[in-house]
């Protein structure tokens, strides 16, 4: 039996105004203004809603100089998906950008990866070049939804349902994860911080918040076998999404585009 073809989205939540010098390990010759976008995604078909990843919250924005365009939550309601009602949220990794907001979805399990909860509260966070991109409320709330039996924790590659998989890619964090779906054009893979732009990937140039250098290398690779092909792959930040996958609608140009 074939798996099902999914419906498959990126939202718009929010946006940060960057240089390319930021955005790769020793700089960049030609440095000019080089922006984030900030994303979460939407998995349907089959009956089954699939969120990645959670985003954060306006006043989490405020305190990290970041501009809040809107709860993520609002642009899934604009996509007729209800975030209390969502069954499975798979969290990438627990940066401040992709796991803020999760008990907005108090239905649902997370999917989160060994490696990566290991990584969050262990040694490591003892250093400020680390756990920058924490937020020790997150991960504490984290491991409260661990003591609720609501994270349902992946030891490496597994299948979330048929059509959907993850797969440990680390670099970025310890237990980054990625995210393959089968859809109508074939498989589709959401990178997150694997490749946060389209540049770090094609270029080989890694972005500079990294755990293992030679891990986000190799990442690279994976995330091409793992695609139908390279242009299958969608990174986790990069406003070109926007500009090269089409809008649901007209009216929700600018906030979401549908990647499958």
């Amino acid at each position: 039996m074939s798996e099902p073809r999914y419906e498959l989205y990126a939202i718009k939540y929010a946006h940060h105004a960057r240089r390319r010098s930021e955005n790769f390990i020793g700089g960049d010759p030609h440095d000019g203004p080089m922006p984030l976008d900030y994303f979460v995604w939407l998995i349907r078909g089959g009956g089954r809603e699939v969120v990645v990843d959670t985003g954060f919250s306006a006043a989490v924005a405020a305190k990290r100089g970041r501009d809040h365009i809107r709860c993520p939550t609002a642009g899934l309601r604009l996509l007729g998906t209800e975030a209390k009602t969502v069954k499975d949220v798979v969290i990438t990794h627990l940066h401040y950008d992709h796991v803020g907001n999760f008990d907005l979805f108090p239905a649902a399990t997370l999917h989160l990866q060994d490696l990566e909860m290991r990584y969050a509260t262990g040694r490591y966070m003892g250093h400020e070049c680390f756990r920058g991109a924490y937020d020790v409320e997150d991960v504490v709330g984290m491991v409260r939804r661990v003591y609720e039996d609501r994270v349902r924790f992946h030891e490496g590659d597994a299948e979330l349902a048929p059509g959907i998989s993850l797969h440990l890619i680390g670099g970025h964090t310890m237990g980054l994860q990625v995210v393959r779906v089968q859809t109508r054009r074939g498989w589709v893979v959401l990178a997150s911080d694997a490749s946060h732009f389209y540049a770090n990937m094609d270029e080989t140039r890694p972005f500079p918040i990294v755990w293992s250098v030679a891990d986000m290398v190799d990442g690279y690779r994976k995330l091409r076998a793992l695609a139908e092909s390279p242009a299958h792959i969608i990174p986790g930040h990069d406003p070109l999404v926007l500009e090269r996958y089409p809008a649901p609608s007209r009216d929700l140009q600018g906030i979401a585009v549908r990647l499958d």
